[in-house]
């Protein structure tokens, strides 16, 4: 088959069903086939007659075939597809959207037939539509213009529609410069064509899959037993009220939780024993059964995909069932550690070996203190101050130095990797590590001796540094204080003394220090982090700080409110320490090791969606320059400000800013060799950032402190082979060429350093460039996993405690955008957004006015919601909005109100019903 060529038109080949059906129903009502029919070489019986009719039908192709393997990568390189991750709209399956590295604008499948039984997640080779076919962009004007802002972005992997979770390709395919001459002379092609047609979306159609998903083995959902009396691909459908021989087994639909995918077809066969015996009997409270399935089959014959069950949560209506599905559904593993990883673990009980005091610098008597949630057990970081003079501190930052007990090439570290990252659901923690490591031997327990990696900066009073010294380390923290206790010290809310109890405050003493010596620690800290957060905004970094709910818990773990979070100063506090302890250790080993460093990167915006988002304000009176992420910073400043008196309308703001944002992704520096202008990390304005501060809960971080400790036995075999040779004084050796502040090239790239760096790379057992291509993708996806699980853990919980409640919650709620099928709305009593579907509501009619964009809603008493695809739980109107009706007086003439929703406004035209 061409690239390109579609399959049958579907309606024709419903008829085409239809008409054999209804030939086999008259042939089996006749009793037998007439035997000189010229359409039939040789008699046959009615049966086998329906039999051959029906597998003749049954060949019918729903779908186009795929291109071979073999011939989608040669479409890839010769310019004629492209490969692509394949991403649904999470609020209409029939859109799909596919970024192409290259093409500034997302490109559209559109269409069962154009997806091509792709799914959420699978990387595929599209070929793009003649820009006959291309769609007008939703919103798009006759003018030439964008009104507003697309309401139907592509979706994020977390179910979003705001882009904010892309797709996440190995930093090799950004690389253009290795992309085959074809290839480029495409793109340049498309590129002119959607430049010509401005209003216009590619649109393109999937020809292979080239890698599933890995969603494909983690579907979540619910059985319907509603039997369908169409032509489902010959599994249901009955001649004389029996299957037929050939597709004799019994079927049963399977709905997914995510309303991404398509509904699946389950043998009823392969089913637990228990659902077997259950749906057989009819047992409609099966429909009620939360399951875990993966996709097995989908082939060009199969209208939906066979999947199997392989698991049975629970009742879906319970907080567990729900938790351990949402679990699957992201890969995240919930199971202990295997007794082979344990192994790895230093035997109980643990003392640092004496060793390791020779080697380290011991810090013990520095006061030192973790700042964390009062409820933490993981403590991975702690800060410390001197004061050296009247003009010069000391600032440390500790990190715990889990890479000493987690060794390359062990079960351990294996496993740590496969997890990639700790996991926080209210109310559950899966740690990456086992609790033997995060809990107690890494974690920086008050008042225990526990290795580190140390950063201490010498800063004058106005934040400059001027020294910087970094290394192995032991501390012993004198404290644990949460963020809280901080905020207070901060805020001076109460007196300290220094004879205070510990009992009072709720935190107790270690060691020699007095809880003068850490309050004024702290308000040294305050101040320097004050200063250092200036200078980083004043020279360019972006701020977005978005809403996020908390819930209150019973003794049972049920919610029973909920409240918004705001961020205290004392986070910031710690925030800009370990800011600049990242960027500090990801100038040092990108210089001393740029083929195999792991930073992390976080891309511009899309240009379009900038642009898009600027015109879009400044219609409704704001004003924004997103030239650079400084100039947006300082726009939302000032903005803050001229709104000042609208907190709820700024929320909005940020939170539309916020979905301008590409997420920041792991990779390996060898990787982008050749393009060192995409190493920057957009927010922070920094040329270079990685992870270091948070080894306990990231697995990136632990690979770089691997890294980290090659560049430190490098730099002392180094420094020990010029004294051998003569070349330094033993004075002298107190330099550093390798972790200063200036970086010594000279010395990395003569004879002596290069083989200091080779040899403490294989002794260190840092991952080779393809090896760290491969870490930085799966834990770029673990991270995802991550925070999608995270995202739905805290649906999850608002549902149970709306659930919970016996009258329903009113509250507030400004409309963002209306559209013909749907209005969202943000809910400042939770900041989050929501839409509302007209045809879901009962008694609700709605009108869409193309030509001016106006919105009109009746209320006609005894209509009932009827939106597709629903299960039928349609809510009656009274429970989406509280109704007020105006008095006659209060309307004009025509019976119209003119409402302001904040950045938007609509006309509803109120009628009686």
């Amino acid at each position: 088959m061409k690239i390109g060529e579609y399959a049958d038109n579907s309606s024709k080949r419903r008829l085409q069903n239809r008409r054999a059906m209804q030939y086999i129903a008259k042939g089996t009502a006749e009793g037998v086939v007439r035997e000189n029919s010229p359409s039939c070489r040789h008699p046959v019986s009615s049966l086998s007659s329906s039999e051959h009719f029906f597998s003749k039908i049954s060949r019918k192709k729903y779908f186009s075939p795929y291109l071979s393997e073999e011939a989608a990568e040669a479409a890839v390189v010769r310019g004629n597809a492209f490969k692509a991750t394949f991403r649904v709209n999470a609020y209409n399956r029939l859109e799909a959207y596919c970024t192409i590295k290259g093409v500034p604008i997302d490109v559209l499948i559109n269409g069962v037939e154009a997806q091509n039984r792709a799914i959420e997640g699978d990387v595929v080779a599209v070929a793009l539509d003649p820009v006959t076919k291309w769609t007008r962009f939703k919103g798009a004007s006759a003018n030439g213009s964008l009104n507003s802002i697309p309401a139907n972005e592509p979706c994020s992997n977390s179910g979003r529609p705001d882009g904010s979770d892309v797709l996440l390709q190995n930093s090799s395919d950004a690389n253009s410069s290795t992309e085959p001459e074809e290839v480029k002379q495409s793109l340049a092609r498309i590129c002119s064509m959607v430049t010509c047609n401005p209003l216009k979306r590619p649109t393109g159609r999937v020809l292979a899959i080239l890698k599933s998903s890995p969603k494909r083995a983690s579907v979540t959902g619910f059985f319907s037993l509603k039997q369908s009396h169409e032509d489902v691909e010959g599994l249901v459908s009955l001649v004389k009220g029996h299957f037929f021989k050939k597709n004799e087994e019994e079927w049963i639909q399977l709905m997914h939780t995510d309303h991404r995918f398509p509904k699946m077809m389950v043998s009823v066969r392969t089913l637990p024993e228990s659902i077997k015996e259950r749906v057989k009997a009819g047992d409609v409270t099966v429909e009620r059964e939360l399951v875990a399935a993966e996709i097995y089959d989908w082939n060009e014959e199969t209208q939906y995909p066979h999947a199997r069950v392989i698991d049975v949560f629970g009742r879906g209506g319970e907080i567990e069932p729900r938790i351990a599905a949402i679990l699957f559904e992201n890969s995240i593993c919930a199971a202990k550690y295997s007794p082979n990883s344990l192994a790895c673990l230093p035997d109980m009980p643990w003392k640092i070996p004496d060793d390791e005091f020779k080697s380290r610098k011991d810090l013990r008597k520095v006061c030192s203190f973790t700042i964390d949630p009062s409820s933490a057990i993981d403590l991975d970081d702690a800060l410390s101050v001197e004061i050296l003079s009247g003009e010069v501190l000391r600032i440390g930052v500790h990190i715990a130095d889990v890479s000493y007990f987690v060794l390359p090439d062990t079960t351990l570290d294996a496993e740590a990797q496969a997890r990639s990252t700790s996991v926080y659901v209210l109310q559950h923690k899966l740690p990456m590590l086992p609790p033997y490591l995060s809990e107690e031997l890494c974690s920086l327990l008050p008042g225990e001796d526990r290795l580190t990696f140390s950063i201490i900066w010498d800063i004058d009073l106005s934040g400059k540094i001027i020294n910087r010294w970094i290394g192995r380390s032991i501390i012993n923290s004198c404290c644990k204080l949460s963020y809280d206790f901080v905020q207070a010290v901060i805020d001076k809310s109460f007196d300290f003394d220094e004879h205070i109890p510990s009992s009072s405050t709720g935190t107790k003493l270690y060691g020699d220090f007095t809880f003068k010596d850490v309050i004024e620690s702290l308000r040294i800290l305050y101040e320097i982090s004050s200063r250092l957060r200036k200078t980083r905004f004043n020279g360019g970094a972006l701020h977005l700080e978005t809403i996020k709910t908390g819930f209150l818990f019973d003794e049972y773990g049920i919610p029973y409110d909920s409240m918004i979070c705001k961020r205290m100063e004392s986070c910031f506090l710690v925030e800009e320490f370990m800011l600049l302890t990242n960027m500090s250790v990801a100038e040092v080993i990108s210089q001393a090791f740029p083929d195999s460093s792991l930073l992390r990167r976080h891309p511009e915006p899309n240009l379009r969606k900038l642009k898009e988002f600027e015109t879009f304000w400044g219609k409704h009176g704001l004003e924004f320059d997103t030239s650079s992420s400084g100039q947006l910073h300082l726009s939302l400043v000032k903005i803050k400000e001229e709104i000042k008196n609208d907190p709820v309308l700024f929320d909005i703001v940020v939170s539309y800013a916020s979905k301008l944002m590409q997420p920041a992704v792991y990779f390996s520096t060898g990787d982008l060799k050749e393009s060192k202008n995409e190493w920057a990390h957009y927010s922070l304005n920094v040329p270079l950032y990685t992870h270091f501060t948070s080894p306990i809960r990231r697995y990136p971080d632990i690979i770089v402190h691997r890294i980290l400790s090659a560049v430190l036995h490098a730099e002392k075999m180094y420094l020990k082979q010029c004294v051998d040779r003569l070349e330094l004084s033993e004075t002298e050796i107190v330099n550093t060429y390798f972790t200063g502040l200036r970086f010594n090239k000279n010395s990395a790239e003569s004879i002596y350093g290069r083989e200091a760096l080779y040899s403490s790379a294989l002794k260190f057992k840092i991952p080779d460039g393809n090896a760290l291509v491969e870490i930085a993708a799966h834990c770029n996806e673990k991270s995802l996993a991550s925070r999608r699980t995270e995202e739905a853990s805290e649906k999850l919980y608002l549902w149970a405690l709306m659930k919970k409640k016996e009258t329903p919650l009113v509250t507030e709620a400004r409309v963002l955008a209306l559209g013909p099928r749907f209005m969202s709305i943000y809910i400042p009593y939770f900041g989050m957004e929501r839409r509302i579907y007209y045809d879901e509501v009962d008694c609700l009619c709605a009108e869409w006015l193309e030509m001016t964009g106006k919105l009109v809603l009746d209320l006609i008493r005894g209509k009932i919601g009827k939106r597709r695809n629903n299960l039928g739980n349609f809510r009656p109107l009274e429970d989406v909005v509280l109704l007020t009706y105006p008095s006659a007086s209060d309307l004009d003439e025509e019976n119209t109100e003119t409402i302001s929703f904040g950045p938007c406004s609509a006309n509803v035209i109120t009628e009686k019903s």
